[in-house]
C-alpha cells in the first residue's frame, strides 16, 4: 500500500490545526517511501525557507524509517551523510518530521518546519495521527 494524495491531505490538516493550537505558522510537507512530495502546505505567515526545511526533514524520515530527530546524532557518520550527498544533499537531519508506518512499512513521513525543533515535530505527530490514531 502507498499513501494518498487523500491521505497526505489529511495529515496536512492534522498538522496545520496542530500549528493553530500552538500559535505558529508553519509548512508541512508529506512525501512517500521514495522521499517524493505528495502534499506541501505554507501557512499564511510561515517563513518561505520552511517549505524547503519541512521537505527536506520529511525525505530523511522516510529515507531511514524514523523521526528526523534520531538521525541528528549520526548525521556526519559515513553511511547517512553518503546517502544525503547521493541523494543531492535535500535531506535534513533535524527534528520536525515522523514517518509513516502501516503494517510494518514506511509508507512515507511528514516534515514541517517553521515553529521549534520541537514544535515541529508534535505538529508532525498530529498529523501522522489524523491517519494513524494510535500513532
Amino acid at each position: 500500500m502507498s499513501l494518498t494524495l487523500a491521505e497526505a491531505k489529511r495529515i496536512v490538516e492534522g498538522a496545520i490545526a496542530k500549528a493553530q493550537e500552538l500559535n505558529i505558522n508553519v509548512s508541512v510537507a508529506v512525501c512517500d517511501a521514495g522521499g517524493r512530495l505528495v502534499a506541501l502546505n505554507r501557512m499564511d505567515g510561515a517563513i518561505w525557507a520552511s517549505t524547503l526545511g519541512s521537505q527536506g526533514k520529511a525525505m530523511a524520515s522516510a529515507a531511514f524509517g524514523r523521526p528526523s530527530g534520531e538521525l541528528t546524532e549520526r548525521a556526519n557518520q559515513p553511511t547517512p551523510a553518503g546517502i544525503r550527498e547521493l541523494e543531492g544533499g535535500h535531506m535534513i537531519f533535524g527534528q520536525g518530521a515522523v514517518p509513516v508506518i502501516r503494517s510494518g512499512l514506511v509508507e512515507g513521513a511528514c516534515g514541517v518546519g517553521g515553529g521549534t525543533s520541537q514544535q515541529d515535530e508534535e505538529c508532525a505527530r498530529a498529523g501522522i495521527a489524523r491517519l494513524l490514531p494510535r500513532h
